[in-house]
Formats: C-alpha cells, sequence, structure tokens
C-alpha cells in the first residue's frame, strides 16, 4: 500500500478549495482518503487562511513511509517557514 499526500479539489467551478489528503497512490482523483491532514484555499485573501495543515498528522504520516507531491511539499514549506517565523523571538 503506497500512500501519498496530495490535494484533492472541493469546492464549485469558479471557487477552487482544496483538501490535503493522505490516499493510496492507486486511487483516484476523487478516490476516499485514509485521512484528511489540512485545507489549502487559493483564493483567500490573508496567508495565513490559504494553507493550514495539522502538522502532528502529517509528522505521523511521513514517518510511516507517505510520499507528497511537489504541491504539497511546496505547501509544507510555506507552513514550516511560517511556524519558525512565528516561534523566533524578535
Amino acid at each position: 500500500m503506497a500512500v501519498v499526500l496530495r490535494l484533492q479539489r472541493i469546492g464549485k467551478r469558479t471557487q477552487p478549495h482544496y483538501r490535503i489528503v493522505a490516499i493510496e497512490k492507486s486511487s483516484g482523483p476523487h478516490g476516499e482518503p485514509l485521512e484528511v491532514i489540512g485545507h489549502y484555499n487559493p483564493k483567500a485573501e490573508k496567508d495565513k487562511e490559504k494553507v493550514s495543515i495539522k502538522t502532528d498528522k502529517l509528522d505521523r504520516w511521513v514517518k510511516n513511509g507517505a510520499k507528497a507531491s511537489e504541491t504539497v511539499s511546496s505547501l509544507i514549506k510555506k507552513v514550516r517557514k511560517a511556524e519558525k517565523a512565528a516561534v523566533a523571538p524578535k
């Protein structure tokens, strides 16, 4: 069972919204996800509202061998960078 972390599109035609899901690689684009890890709203005005990832679930899936798609990898990097900036002293 190869698990990947990828985006699953939801929302209306002109209002895209994506779930970040852990799903079997052989599943289609509308397949049943094993777990929803977060969401991505590309049309949100604030960066904080664009991406939301539950890092504990993400870390558990990566630890178990799940591979992230290119897009999800870039979103993870943005979230990790924002977390570091929020924690860093000024």
